[in-house]
């Protein structure tokens, strides 16, 4: 069952260059000409983590997702330059220039790490050029470890530092197991999620080469993205869930206030960090709500080229 939750169906592959020459593996899903749906994972995951969405919008979307660098099929970077919000948002704009034509519109998708891509990116003219919505799914611009409550102590300075270390073990995962998955539930996953998703989510986090959890883990430790909230300035859609440990909804709530459009607010209960595995009806539904508003007139001839066939 895990694994037919993070099948794809048959894609388009192809290769976006970074502005440092990295190489970024793409896959684009669905009919040419249908309204574009760009999705970008969070650290430790893949393409595969947005597997539901995919299979659910390629039906009548063209859906692109990439392999955050170091993560997937997306070498890992050359040096410790190679880790960084800049490299992030390069990143982003390489894979929308690869696969959009000029002018060319889409929602754009970010989980955890992918929605802070989104922040650092929004000041990019390559971004901008592109970007028609975008969804913030379970993410957070600053104050990372001081908010997670993944150390179950008070916040403090003590329990911060707790949490850096925790995120930025060094050691191995090691195989999926009954502990292993019993602790990324815990760390990652609401209480009610389904044991067939924990294992999915097990699966794709243990997969991550040690290198890339651990370079990005410092990045995250230390990320400020507030200017990069504010200077969203497009319609932006948030949602969280209220068991999130590592991205909490203080998060989702003070960038709701802050993001010059923000189009809701959407807390799922009793829904942990993983939301697009856990929750994928819903975080599909409020991408599908993004593409019909910001994207109508495309999503228009794309049915009429479909009726005529």
């Amino acid at each position: 069952m895990s694994r037919h939750l993070t099948s794809l169906p048959a894609s388009r592959e192809l290769t976006a260059v970074s502005a440092d020459g990295s190489r970024i593996h793409v896959e684009a899903y669905g009919p040419e000409g249908a309204p574009v749906v760009v999705l970008a994972h969070g650290w430790t995951c893949s393409i595969a983590f947005w597997a539901e969405q995919i299979r659910a919008l390629a039906a009548d979307h063209r859906v692109i997702a990439y392999d955050q660098r170091g993560h997937g099929r997306s070498p890992l970077p050359a040096g410790p330059s190679g880790y960084s919000v800049r490299a992030l948002a390069d990143d982003l704009e390489a894979v929308l220039a690869a696969t959009l034509a000029p002018g060319e519109k889409a929602v754009v998708a970010g989980h955890s790490m992918g929605g802070m891509t989104v922040m650092a990116a929004a000041s990019r003219p390559g971004f901008r050029e592109h970007a028609a919505a975008v969804l913030l799914c379970s993410t957070g611009p600053s104050r990372l470890t001081a908010e997670a409550t993944v150390v179950p102590l008070r916040p403090s300075g003590r329990r911060t530092r707790l949490t850096r270390g925790v995120l930025g073990a060094k050691a191995p995962l090691g195989p999926v197991t009954p502990i292993s998955k019993k602790i990324l539930k815990y760390a990652t996953m609401g209480p009610g999620s389904a044991p067939e998703r924990v294992d999915a989510c097990a699966r794709i986090v243990h997969a991550c080469p040690r290198g890339a959890r651990v370079g990005w883990s410092h990045v995250l430790s230390e990320l400020d993205l507030e200017a990069g909230v504010r200077e969203l300035d497009l319609p932006v859609a948030v949602l969280v869930g209220t068991a999130d440990r590592l991205t909490p909804p203080v998060h989702s709530r003070a960038m709701a206030e802050a993001l010059p459009q923000c189009v809701g607010l959407l807390e799922l209960t009793g829904a942990g960090h993983m939301t697009p595995v856990e929750a994928p009806e819903a975080v599909t539904a409020r991408i599908r709500e993004l593409t019909g508003t910001y994207l109508r007139d495309m999503l228009g001839t794309s049915l009429e080229v479909k009726e005529k066939a």
